[in-house]
């Protein structure tokens, strides 16, 4: 057994968790939210982990009723993310193994969703849709690595859905995909949108653009309420993601579905997968708000099966990567 701690600090999310074979014995999370209308950008975002992550992690410690000298391992966010908060907390997972004197191990954030996934649902060996702020992949696990059958190739269905929540000045309290979500509760009217699947591949860019461009003049003119709007967008980039996963569940002969990442809590995403995989007498896997959004558990629970399989990651190599790709990682514990 390996008691690890896990820092994720890759966005607007500042996570520490601390997890014991798997068990979560504390999970804490601080969101940094910005005005409505509004994104955040790196230097800001940076700054609000430097001034939460001191009292984060004694929260942590005093939740999950550790003491340093109980920690085994420290596990940090490598990447991929926004590189200003993802070294502001790089420096404080190096630092507190140098002052505890324990090994460090690098994480793949991407990774960190997918292995949280798995053993909280307990699912076997799933084709995986991994959709948040900066991601969007159709993965499956082949070979000693995660293969990335299908990605976004501009940006990701949560930037997407983030970016046309300041359109409409929604909310980013808790999260502006999530008031999209309420908002497309009460919509009735279907705008028809682009749509962009190009083999596996997704793009979202085009959609966007699109909904930008016409939101206020079908707004002025009353044919469309902002409801109406949001229900439309959901409805069309969720379709694409049901369609990409499928056709990777198809060339995989896969039985399985596993939901992760922030946008992965949404309802509606996990009703149409639901829909999609019944038809296919499959089994859909998705966890709630703790473990979809981004969190230090996660981090923490990869970079125990990663210590326990190949060993802590080299000082020299304790080091941050914007782009690191989910199928760069060797799984080394499957």
């Amino acid at each position: 057994m390996v008691i690890s701690i896990g820092f994720e600090g890759s966005a607007n999310k500042l996570g520490i968790g601390i997890v014991n074979d798997g068990n979560v014995l504390s999970n804490c999370r601080r969101t940094y939210i910005t005005p409505p209308g509004e994104g955040f950008l790196p230097r800001e975002t940076a700054q609000h982990h430097r001034d939460k992550i001191l009292d984060l992690l004694q929260e942590a410690l005093d939740k999950a009723k550790v003491s340093p000298k109980q920690i085994d391992v420290v596990c940090y966010t490598k990447g991929p993310g926004m590189g200003g908060p993802l070294v502001s907390v790089a420096v404080v997972a190096r630092t507190v193994a140098q002052l505890w004197n324990k090994p460090i191990v690098a994480v793949n954030h991407c990774i960190g969703h997918i292995e949280m996934g798995r053993v909280v649902t307990n699912s076997d060996n799933p084709t995986v849709l991994y959709v948040s702020g900066c991601n969007t992949q159709v993965i499956a696990y082949a070979r000693n690595r995660y293969r990335i059958f299908g990605e976004t190739i501009d940006i990701a269905v949560g930037n997407c859905l983030d970016r046309f929540a300041r359109v409409l000045k929604l909310s980013n309290d808790p999260s502006p995909g999530y008031n999209i979500e309420q908002m497309a509760k009460d919509g009735k009217r279907f705008l028809p949108l682009p749509y962009v699947v190009k083999g596996m591949d997704v793009s979202f860019s085009g959609i966007l653009s699109y909904i930008e461009e016409q939101a206020n003049k079908l707004l002025d003119s009353k044919d469309y309420t902002p409801e109406d709007l949001c229900f439309s967008l959901q409805e069309t980039v969720f379709a694409m993601l049901v369609e990409t996963t499928e056709r990777a569940m198809a060339h995989c002969g896969s039985q399985e579905v596993l939901l992760v990442g922030g946008v992965a809590c949404n309802e509606r995403l996990q009703e149409m997968m639901g829909e999609m995989c019944a038809e296919r007498d499959a089994k859909l896997y998705a966890t709630d708000e703790r473990y979809c959004i981004d969190n230090g558990a996660m981090i923490a629970h990869a970079g125990a099966l990663l210590y326990l399989s190949a060993n802590a990651t080299q000082w020299e190599d304790t080091t941050c990567t914007q782009r690191y790709r989910t199928d760069d990682v060797e799984v080394t514990w499957r």
